[in-house]
């Protein structure tokens, strides 16, 4: 009997990830992306040993690790630059046998298109509906007219999915309360570490500086505003310059490096927990299932995730449906704990009162070392052979 087909709606990383992981268990695979090129957009992200251990499965580790920047820690700062918090990733990464890296968003999508074949993408075909056939089975219908069949509906559109919005129709972006803007820009600052990320927390707004390969850093700057403030929609580099005035080296810096074209500002949004991914022969993965704000570095990881649980689902389950049902049940409890941890992380992060920041800040100094580790366990040791290989 010839293997199931699938239509994946969506070319980022949770579906060409899911294409990849599909494939090398046999199943036939078409990717959907509603943009004309699969997008080189974005900035830095991190890759944590979760997500790399998954990468190493379906054989792209070492890509991975040749393009990427391993991480030596992570630091927690105050405004002028004082450790409130540290984090050994060597260590860390040493328990759960592999790294955590960063790498530039345009290079990751690189290695995952790379590893299918050309015509396995269809690029320009936005989904605007779609329907489960009488006798199994999805049909989806694209803006240009066509029409694709598959056994099986892969839901990797994002958070805005159109997929979601047919299923759980009541499942909206949740607004963060609070602004970012991002960009990369080339040299390391003189005494910075490119071996460690910080973050630096002060009452003005939050600050992140990741070192990226090739001599780049990313930076992040998150200022809590209303949704769609046009004030801060207006704001370039200079302006963010007046609002972290202040903070310490090399925050300015990075700032004066950047250009305002070479800007990118969002809005953060999460899902609140959904209580279901499957639907019948459809099932959401990847942002579109569990998007998450950014405060555990664990978007991009669970997406790949995500790929091989189902993939190993669709491998061991007798059928569509019950395979979808069993990579519901094994990814809820974790994604849906993630997102709530993010969230409460962004929220303490976020605080512009400065008595309260002295006060989190030490607390936070007072917090003993295995805490954050069991913190760091749960996030990065996975194990992917629950449900067979």
């Amino acid at each position: 009997m010839s293997k199931p087909e699938f239509i994946i709606i969506g070319g980022g990383i949770a579906g060409l990830s899911a294409a990849v992981a599909l494939l090398q268990k046999g199943f036939k695979v078409e990717v959907y992306e509603g943009a004309p090129v699969l997008k080189a957009a974005g900035a830095g992200l991190g890759v944590g040993a979760n997500a790399l251990k998954a990468m190493k499965l379906l054989g792209l580790g070492e890509q991975l690790l040749e393009k990427g920047k391993v991480l030596a820690g992570a630091k927690i700062l105050n405004e002028q630059g004082d450790l409130i918090t540290r984090t050994d990733s060597i260590r860390i990464s040493s328990l759960f046998g592999t790294d955590n890296i960063t790498i530039h968003r345009a290079e990751l999508l690189t290695v995952l298109a790379g590893a299918l074949p050309r015509e396995a993408i269809k690029t320009d075909k936005k989904c605007v509906e779609f329907t489960e056939r009488p006798g199994g089975g999805v049909s989806v219908r694209f803006h240009d007219g066509t029409i694709a069949e598959a056994d099986g509906l892969i839901a990797a559109d994002g958070i805005h999915s159109v997929i979601r919005r047919k299923v759980v129709p009541a499942a909206v972006p949740r607004y963060s309360g609070y602004t970012c803007w991002r960009s990369v820009v080339s040299g390391t600052p003189a005494g910075y570490d490119d071996s460690v990320f910080t973050e630096t927390w002060g009452s003005l707004g939050r600050f992140g500086i990741m070192p990226l390969s090739n001599n780049q850093i990313y930076w992040f700057a998150c200022v809590n505003a209303p949704a769609r403030d046009p004030r801060f929609a207006e704001f370039g580099v200079r302006e963010l310059g007046q609002q972290f005035r202040g903070y310490h080296a090399p925050i300015g810096e990075l700032l004066a490096k950047t250009e305002d074209a070479a800007l990118l500002h969002n809005d953060i949004y999460d899902l609140k927990p959904l209580k279901r991914f499957a639907y019948g022969s459809t099932v959401l993965i990847g942002d579109a299932a569990h998007a998450t704000t950014p405060n555990l570095g664990q978007g991009a990881g669970q997406a790949m995730e995500d790929a091989v649980f189902l993939a190993n689902c669709l491998a061991v389950e007798s059928g569509i449906p019950e395979a979808f049902r069993r990579f519901e049940q094994l990814r809820i409890p974790r994604t849906r704990k993630i997102v709530n941890t993010s969230w409460t992380i962004g929220k303490i992060a976020q605080l512009d009162s400065k008595l309260l920041c002295k006060a989190r800040n030490s607390l936070f100094r007072l917090v003993p070392a295995r805490a954050n580790e069991r913190q760091l366990r749960f996030l990065l040791d996975i194990h992917f052979d629950e449900i067979g290989s």
